[in-house]
């Protein structure tokens, strides 16, 4: 796990989706609701930064998994995870986003739990 000086940590798809597989992490997608709906991870909690920005909680329970964001990009993952720090939670965020995760051949799903898209 990468961790950057004086930030919070970033992690590959491939990490990420092993931790899920493990049951390590909560896995938390930051993007608009468009954006989710037309393909996310499957099993993603999904909270868009605007409302993390807006004051939004995270996911009450982690049950001592660790909470990874991700976005289409990194960007906006990044954003949320520097955001959730600066109140105390712990998170790390995903290298390169939906479009690496998608990339990758990591499973994508739509809102109706068929194969899914990035937007």
């Amino acid at each position: 796990m990468l961790l950057p000086q004086g930030g919070p940590g970033r992690i590959t798809p491939a990490q990420a989706h092993r931790m899920l597989q493990e049951g390590t992490a909560v896995l938390l997608d930051v993007r608009e609701a468009d954006e989710y709906q037309a393909g996310h991870a499957p099993g993603a909690l999904h909270v868009p930064l605007s409302r993390l920005a807006a004051g939004a909680d995270v996911p009450d329970s982690q049950d001592g998994r660790r909470l990874v964001l991700i976005c289409r990009s990194g960007n906006r993952s990044q954003h949320a995870a520097r955001l959730l720090a600066g109140r105390g939670v712990e998170s790390v965020d995903i290298t390169g986003g939906m479009r690496d995760w998608a990339a990758q051949g990591l499973p994508v799903q739509d809102a109706h739990g068929q194969a899914g898209t990035v937007i």
